[in-house]
């Protein structure tokens, strides 16, 4: 029995090893409609991406400006003392 079952996982790992060192057929060559095709796809996806990434620059400029006025509070909060958390409960 563990004859079998050793031939069988040998058997596995020379299938494994040989599938993996296979090639895959090359792909056919693309005709010049589907490169077309495919460069306005690029081109639409770039001005999305250029559109969208203004759009981001402009709102992050308008919560600047809206909140350039706050200050933000420098000075460390104070530390909790054991008596202060006590009081808290």
């Amino acid at each position: 029995m563990k004859r079998i079952l050793l031939a069988l996982a040998g058997g596995l790992m020379i299938g494994v090893i040989a599938a993996s060192h296979a090639r895959l057929p090359a792909a056919p060559p693309k005709s010049d409609a589907e490169k077309a095709v495919e460069a306005d796809k690029a081109a639409a996806a770039k001005a999305k991406d250029a559109e969208q990434n203004g759009k981001a620059q402009d709102r992050a400029v308008a919560n600047y400006k809206k909140n350039r006025g706050i200050a933000m509070d420098t000075k460390p909060a104070a530390p909790v003392t054991p008596a202060k958390a006590a009081k808290k409960k």
